[in-house]
């Protein structure tokens, strides 16, 4: 089986997805697959690209804009090739917060609270005055925690909004909570042992702690039975709501014994220092078995959402 590992892309996460790539590279079994690296560096080269390489199924290592929103995976069907993850749609939903936490909230999934502005027109320090400091500042799409920014006071807010739009026009504001920060991975609808997260340098779990060695504790946690299972149907019920496939990770924090959904990912890092190959690992799941049940799993997801087993 021929196997495009799809990485780098245009947004602001591609050095990630790079890494994500050479990593999945690494691990994918040489005896089953024939791999082909394929980089992405321009919107206008990615058709051409995908179309050279004659691959058969895309192991997609992207994140961010325009590889974890549904642009690519999109694209792909256009193709007729078949790609490792969720669909269009969960993809799209996910990586609007905003909208994610609109229809986890309507369906009693607890999520932090908080402002939503779209642009600086809706700049408003006596709101978040009211909303109370700290404060997260953070972009309505993207993720590894580009562009967000912890405020403490009304001196800091005017720039961390600014940088935060420069990424994406549209903006949350969500009040800091204080509490044990989860990451919960599932494949195949099975929720992974559960990950908790303690920053070594850093008040959050920000982008030094996420891709730095040694930068953050990371370490599977032992819950309380009840707390357990209030995380774990928070996790499934975000994954399902959202119409996820095959993998996602659930990022939480637990406030006052209460789970809180801070967002979805639909193409999780897989990095050396990345989360869901540690909770894998947990669960006796090595690199290379968990690319190869994700890969199993998309063909299989594909076949039901087009009804076909020809895919090219």
């Amino acid at each position: 089986m021929k196997i495009g590992v799809i990485m780098g892309g245009f947004s602001s996460e591609r050095e990630v997805s790079l890494q994500t790539g050479q990593e999945m590279i690494n691990h994918l079994d040489r005896g089953r697959y024939e791999t082909v690296p394929i980089v992405i560096g321009q919107r206008a080269d990615f058709f051409a690209q995908v179309r050279q390489a004659s691959i058969d199924v895309a192991l997609l290592a992207l994140h961010g804009r325009y590889g974890e929103d549904g642009t690519v995976q999109g694209a792909l069907e256009t193709l007729g090739i078949p790609y490792t993850g969720s669909g269009v749609l969960a993809s799209s939903l996910c990586m609007n917060k905003q909208l994610s936490k609109m229809l986890l909230n309507s369906a009693g999934v607890r999520t932090p609270a908080g402002l939503f502005w779209q642009g600086m027109d809706d700049y408003d320090p006596q709101a978040v005055e009211r909303l109370g400091y700290p404060v997260i500042v953070k972009p309505n799409t993207g993720g590894s925690s580009i562009g967000i920014q912890l405020v403490k006071n009304e001196k800091e807010l005017l720039s961390a909004v600014q940088g935060a739009c420069s990424l994406d026009q549209a903006i949350l504001i969500e009040p800091y909570m204080k509490g044990t920060e989860l990451t919960c991975s599932i494949v195949d609808g099975e929720v992974l042992p559960i990950i908790g997260i303690r920053s070594a340098h850093s008040e959050w779990f920000d982008y030094k702690a996420k891709y730095e060695a040694g930068a953050a504790e990371e370490k599977v946690i032992e819950l309380p039975p009840n707390m357990d299972r209030r995380v774990r149907e928070a996790a499934l019920a975000s994954y399902r709501l959202l119409q996820c496939k095959v993998y996602a990770r659930v990022d939480m924090i637990l406030c006052q014994d209460m789970p809180y959904v801070l967002e979805v990912n639909t193409l999780p890092g897989m990095t050396a220092n990345s989360l869901l190959p540690k909770s894998a690992a947990a669960a006796g799941i090595t690199f290379t078995r968990l690319l190869d049940r994700i890969i199993a799993s998309s063909l299989q997801e594909r076949k039901q959402e087009w009804g076909t087993a020809q895919y090219v």
